[in-house]
């Protein structure tokens, strides 16, 4: 059994405490040191991808540090507890199964009388079995026509990793010809947005996915009265044009409203849950259950490399360790996610929800207090616009803030043009290997306003192309890292408090029941 302490308790973080500012990034990254140091701090991923550090400020003493750190903490021990099936949710005393869904990393986990892997198969099989019969045209519209857009309705994690993992496939579908449906997404509770999706939408050959994990989510259960709104304007029965995504228990799952109900369970959360029934539903609607399986494939892979206990073959962990030293050592309140592919123009969003609505806490795993940092603010866009945008403050801004860019050799598409000499995808990738070392090493001129300082650590994750094994290795690799971050913080990752609150005010304002500040906010929006 594995012991559960806060960080600054332990005698390793005090010696990496000492290690701070130790590292010289600019002198470490220039000449013939900064070229071996790219050589040789790398680690593989699953997916022919690797995990490059060589450009954060860490060196031998700094890992080994690190490596005391992870074996004091138990971070090992403490993951395969969670595989295993022991409550690591200890805010809301529930399992953690999450790599359940792509996967078996240990013993069977029964809960509920159930075996867990095998109930998580079970809805995958039923989904590919479903979206088969839909792009068969066994599965139509009361006509007999073929659906052919697939639009969620949820919100959260029920939106934004599905929606990311949607948009980081559709090209690369596209030209492997598996694509199958648009997809579409519902999300804010805004009458913008679905009017917005729906006035682009042929509803009649529409499939609407409805997900609530207990079928009774505000925002959702208000979109889902909105398209439901639009098809009967359409002359047409909702029951034929949607399914829920829900759990067993919820009003959802028998309910003659929808076409077919997919199950999900309270032990994986919605920033959790893209490879579960959340985004199998829409995925495989989308692209194929067949390229959903290899998504799934991909996580699974990089799961395996998460357990294993040497942080130096163990890409997860070890940028979970970079960036406690760097968030609780060095200082450093932020990160920024820099995706080099147009792919995954919404992963740092996901991200974002991932990381900050687990380790944004500050009590511990047991109510009691903590005097340390915990999870930073997360941020980011696609390159090269980002280089048009917020690079300026990361160059030569007060505040340094650490990065963690994606690239790959190759495009999803593979057309392209030479213009100048070189490709569009040289370029793209010519302009992230330039800003890892502009970032590190910087530049000297006697003009102040052109001088970079350099010193702000990066690190990058380098794929040959974004195929859906190489997204699901890629998904995995953050929700492992943001998992084993939450273990050293000694923070419960997997419940999300934050958010209750402004949900319970927001029905008392729908119910006029109101005063003092919340009163007049209210009358000021005419509610």
């Amino acid at each position: 059994m594995a012991n559960w302490n806060n960080l600054d308790t332990l005698a390793s973080y005090q010696k990496l405490e000492a290690l701070k500012g130790k590292v010289n990034l600019a002198e470490a990254m220039t000449g013939e040191t900064g070229a071996q140091r790219a050589k040789t701090y790398a680690v593989p991923m699953a997916a022919d991808m690797s995990f490059n550090y060589a450009a954060k400020e860490v060196d031998a003493d700094v890992l080994n540090a690190l490596k005391e750190l992870a074996e004091e903490a138990q971070l090992a021990e403490k993951y395969e507890e969670l595989y295993n099936g022991a409550v690591i949710n200890t805010g809301e005393k529930r399992l953690v199964l999450h790599q359940l869904t792509r996967g078996q990393l240990g013993e069977d986990v029964i809960a509920d009388g159930v075996n867990k892997r095998a109930f998580y198969k079970e809805q995958q099989d039923r989904i590919a079995e479903f979206a088969a019969k839909v792009h068969a045209g066994e599965i139509t519209n009361a006509a007999g026509e073929k659906f052919n857009t697939v639009v969620q309705i949820g919100i959260g994690g029920s939106d934004l990793g599905p929606r990311a993992m949607y948009l980081a496939l559709e090209n690369w579908a596209k030209a492997n010809d598996t694509f199958k449906m648009n997809a579409k997404f519902i999300s804010n509770v805004d009458p913008d947005d679905a009017a917005g999706v729906l006035a682009t939408t042929d509803v009649a050959h529409a499939i609407f996915v409805l997900v609530s994990k207990s079928g009774t989510t505000l925002e959702t259960l208000t979109n889902e009265s909105f398209v439901k709104d639009a098809l009967v304007k359409a002359g047409l029965n909702p029951a034929d044009h949607m399914i829920a995504v829900t759990s067993e228990t919820s009003p959802l799952a028998k309910s003659d409203d929808y076409l077919a109900a997919f199950f999900m369970d309270d032990y994986i959360g919605g920033r959790y849950s893209s490879t579960s029934a959340v985004g199998g539903a829409v995925l495989s609607l989308a692209f194929g259950p067949e390229v959903f399986a290899r998504f799934l494939n991909g996580a699974a892979e990089e799961d395996k490399l998460a357990a294993n206990k040497c942080i130096f073959e163990n890409p997860d962990m070890l940028d979970a360790l970079i960036g406690v030293y760097e968030r609780n050592v060095q200082g450093y309140g932020a990160t920024a996610v820099l995706p080099y592919s147009q792919a995954l123009s919404r992963f740092p969003a996901h991200l974002q929800q991932l990381d900050m609505e687990s380790n944004g806490k500050s009590v511990n795993r047991f109510g009691g207090e903590i005097s340390y940092v915990t999870g930073p603010m997360i941020f980011g866009e696609p390159g090269t616009n980002g280089q048009h945008s917020f690079y300026q403050l990361l160059h030569q801004g007060t505040d340094i803030i650490p990065m963690q860019f994606v690239g790959f050799k190759n495009s999803q598409i593979g057309s392209d043009v030479d213009i100048q000499g070189s490709t569009s995808q040289q370029k793209l990738c010519a302009n992230v290997a330039a800003q890892i070392v502009a970032f590190a090493c910087g530049k000297k001129d006697a003009d102040p306003n052109k001088t970079f300082e350099g010193g702000r650590p990066s690190s990058i994750i380098i794929g040959k192309q974004l195929t859906p094994e190489a997204l699901g290795a890629l998904l995995a690799h953050f929700e492992n890292k943001v998992m084993f971050q939450g273990f050293l913080w000694n923070v419960n990752s997997f419940d999300q408090e934050g958010v209750q609150l402004g949900k319970v005010l927001a029905k008392k304002v729908l119910a006029h029941d109101t005063d003092g500040a919340l009163k007049v906010y209210s009358d000021l929006l005419e509610i």
